[in-house]
């Protein structure tokens, strides 16, 4: 099956830098990511970085066990899903830190995933459901740091 892909953007008062550190702290994750109610590095990992593993639960219940397969500080970062709801076949997330001027951010976030049937059914409404998600995580991150 074809993966469903989507993006949004939003542009933050900071400077890159400030604004990864921020979302790759898991200490800072609940603080800002309304989205979730659960997410932790896991196998005994201390700080995000290429090959280190995470584990979120989001508000609806559901945990996906993530892997870093791009940690680019502080301009991207990336994950792939290792584990999760057994809707998804497969999920990989971006997160994009371009600069537009000193000290403004464009922050993007890209999800890429492929739905299991029956899930594959209901692929426009888990779309719209996870893109509307993904652009309040990001109104939040905005206003968290502003």
């Amino acid at each position: 099956m074809e993966a469903i892909k989507f993006s949004e953007k939003v542009t933050i008062a900071a400077e890159p830098a400030v604004i990864f550190d921020f979302t790759q702290d898991y200490a800072n994750r609940l603080v800002w990511d309304t989205f979730l109610r659960k997410a932790a590095l896991i196998e005994g990992a201390n700080s995000a970085a290429l090959g280190v593993k995470a584990y979120c639960v989001a508000k609806n219940g559901l945990g996906m066990e993530t892997e870093y397969v791009s940690f680019n500080r502080p301009k991207v970062t990336a994950v792939k899903m290792t584990k999760g709801p057994f809707l998804f076949s497969s999920f990989l997330g971006s997160w994009n830190f371009k600069e537009l001027t000193k000290g403004t951010t464009e922050v993007t976030f890209l999800y890429s995933f492929s739905l299991r049937f029956p899930f594959n059914l209901m692929a426009p409404f888990i779309k719209q459901n996870l893109q509307r998600n993904v652009r309040q995580r990001l109104r939040d991150l905005k206003n968290c740091l502003e």
